[in-house]
């Protein structure tokens, strides 16, 4: 089965994406805008890689108009659409995806904010629509140019029904890890986004309060045991919910996060701080405030999260 593949949100996270399919000869088509599109259109995506490889893929690209008026003229639609996109842009998004798909077009989104496939589903009811995480760090270092810190590439998607054999999933599961993702089409894809949830949030909460980068995180101290006492949170928020992430007594979740961490470049830094260092709209509510919200919602005190929510909205609003 070949599938034609799109992915809206040719960034940080979608364009590492878009790039290694087409570097694998996917049919890919990549959704962007402004000085970023026309630098795909006329030299295509470089990669730079942390190890000091880069390479250059020639890639298809649009803006959303462009697709559509593409289409218009009969270029089919895609079979599956991966929507990497920031949850604050989610809802201008649903127009577009429903105007670009087909009857029977598959949708994956890959966002950072836990609870977005659900919220999706409600949206695109005549499609199918899964869960999704992605494990990458890397930003749009310059118009075309995509910077990749550290080794980690993952992908992991899932549907609520728990079920593992819809073709076109395995094919899509098969197409990414052909094309050197690791890829997992999980049973249980609630946990799995909430898992990757209790990592980012945390980095992103940590990384905000004390304005520092990875590096810091790693080192003993202060900064690092705030991180911890931040996913601990959401282990606590996690079994509220009927969630238990803390599962593997022999690789216990604290440990494995750790580690997730200590593998990325001194240098990484998640979207949400870039964003507002740049002083652009962020995800800082879907990742830092809404862990409270939950939190109230389920009686707990996580006074950490209280903590870094009240700075962070005190200095924000001082900009």
């Amino acid at each position: 089965m070949t599938l034609r593949y799109m992915v809206i949100g040719a960034d940080g996270t979608g364009a590492p994406l878009g790039a290694f399919l087409a570097k694998n000869s996917a049919d890919v088509t990549l959704i962007a805008r402004g000085a970023h599109l026309a630098a795909m259109q006329e030299k295509g995506l470089r990669f730079e890689q942390s190890d000091g490889e880069t390479w250059t893929v020639p890639v298809k690209a649009f803006d959303m108009d462009g697709f559509l008026a593409a289409k218009a003229q009969g270029a089919p639609s895609p079979d599956v659409i991966f929507v990497c996109v920031k949850g604050y842009s989610l809802d201008d998004t649903i127009p577009f995806i429903r105007s670009a798909a087909g009857e029977k077009t598959v949708v994956i989104p890959i966002l950072n904010i836990y609870g977005t496939g659900r919220t999706m589903q409600a949206q695109l009811p005549g499609l199918l629509v899964t869960d999704g995480c992605i494990y990458i760090s890397s930003n749009l270092a310059a118009p075309g140019v995509i910077q990749r810190h550290g080794s980690i590439f993952r992908m992991i998607f899932g549907t609520p029904d728990h079920r593992t054999d819809n073709p076109v999933l395995c094919q899509v599961a098969a197409d990414l890890t052909a094309a050197g993702i690791d890829t997992l089409y999980s049973p249980f894809v609630e946990k799995d986004t909430l898992l990757k949830f209790s990592h980012v949030s945390p980095m992103a909460a940590c990384g905000q309060y004390y304005h520092v980068k990875a590096g810091a995180m790693q080192k003993p101290g202060e900064i690092r045991e705030c991180f911890i006492r931040l996913v601990g949170e959401i282990l606590e928020l996690a079994r509220a919910m009927g969630i238990e992430l803390d599962d593997k007594p022999d690789a216990p979740l604290m440990q494995s996060h750790l580690k997730i961490l200590d593998d990325l470049a001194e240098s990484a830094s998640t979207s949400m701080q870039r964003d507002i260092e740049a002083g652009k709209n962020s995800e800082v509510d879907g990742l830092i405030y809404q862990v409270v919200r939950l939190a109230d919602k389920y009686g707990l005190a996580c006074p950490e999260y209280r903590k870094v929510a009240q700075k962070v909205k005190a200095e924000l609003a001082e900009k």
